[in-house]
């Protein structure tokens, strides 16, 4: 296996869930040129893992496995591009299999690997998609069928001097203990109301944290009517921030509130404690692994406002802050 691909053409918390699996092929793999197939926004967090991926090709969409508008004549050079690498091993990350699979099986790689759907597909390369699995266990499993072994379910996110120069020179200045929220999420009904955040946001300011704001650019709107229906003041980091400068922020915040699964592997991957209200209905698939460090509020299932107010109020560190000199 001197050349292995790997796809997975989706977003930053699906990225940061196959981080351990790209670890263990790494380790399993020291010499190996490592290629991940994905979609273009993911581009520097690759280059963030180059310890693990050593090159990365942008996937420009396909029907019914992206948003991108599809284009026949984009999609033809990067068709042609793959199969002139002539991998090895291709790894297919992208789910049960019922679309991806014979696409990359034209790719032209020597073995293709992956989920499928129905026991008539499985192999010594393809397992049934383990549907009951969390997310970094499900990848997992797939090495362990393919005699890879693991190498720990923790996510590592390395931060560099560059991060810090970047946190230092967006002017955030934070004098006290503070608390991160992050309301924003990629889809809109996985949206946690703003006021409900308003509310708790209050309540940790009255308790002695200072409450940041975080968020994409397209999240600014959001930050601030976050921060307008809130009493208390706040700071708004939304938009000023690169993912590393984020990683920085949040590494020196003492928690971590919010709806969106990216930020909080993120935070799972600083060790950052966090409550994730899940939207989606999927807890066990995408909340933090680590309960210790981190709770999953599955909102689908119970949407009570009042059962999120006594998870955060009875958070220990939370329940005995008293207010800094600084507050």
């Amino acid at each position: 296996m001197n050349k292995i691909a790997i796809f997975r053409a989706l977003y930053l918390g699906d990225f940061l869930c196959s981080v351990p699996a790209l670890r263990a092929l790494r380790k399993f793999y020291p010499d190996a040129e490592i290629t991940l197939i994905g979609l273009s926004q993911m581009s520097d967090l690759a280059k963030r893992y180059s310890q693990y991926i050593d090159h990365f090709i942008p996937f420009p969409g396909f029907p019914l496995l992206s948003d991108t508008p599809f284009d026949p004549d984009l999609f033809q050079e990067f068709l042609e591009k793959i199969r002139s690498k002539e991998f090895d091993l291709i790894l297919q990350m992208q789910g049960n299999g019922s679309i991806i699979n014979n696409l990359l099986k034209s790719f032209n790689a020597q073995t293709v690997a992956g989920f499928c759907e129905t026991e008539e597909e499985l192999s010594d390369e393809f397992i049934l998609y383990p549907e009951s699995l969390h997310e970094i266990q499900r990848h997992l499993a797939l090495l362990s069928h393919l005699g890879i072994p693991s190498d720990g379910e923790q996510i590592d996110f390395p931060i560099n001097e560059k991060d810090r120069e970047e946190f230092k020179n967006a002017g955030i200045s934070l004098n006290r203990d503070y608390i991160c929220i992050h309301p924003g999420s990629k889809a809109k009904w996985r949206q946690w109301p703003v006021h409900y955040f308003a509310k708790l946001g209050d309540y940790l300011a009255a308790k002695g944290f200072h409450i940041v704001i975080t968020g994409v650019n397209t999240e600014i709107g959001l930050a601030k009517e976050l921060s307008k229906t809130m009493k208390a003041d706040s700071t708004i980091a939304a938009g000023k921030l690169s993912l590393g400068a984020t990683a920085v922020l949040l590494s020196k915040a003492k928690f971590l509130l919010t709806n969106c699964t990216g930020i909080s592997h993120l935070a799972a991957a600083i060790e950052v404690p966090s409550l994730v209200i899940s939207m989606d209905g999927e807890p066990n698939r995408w909340g933090p692994l680590n309960k210790k460090l981190h709770r999953t509020f599955d909102w689908k299932q119970n949407p009570d406002y009042n059962a999120v107010f006594n998870e955060v109020e009875s958070i220990s560190f939370i329940e005995s802050h008293t207010f800094s000199a600084e507050g």
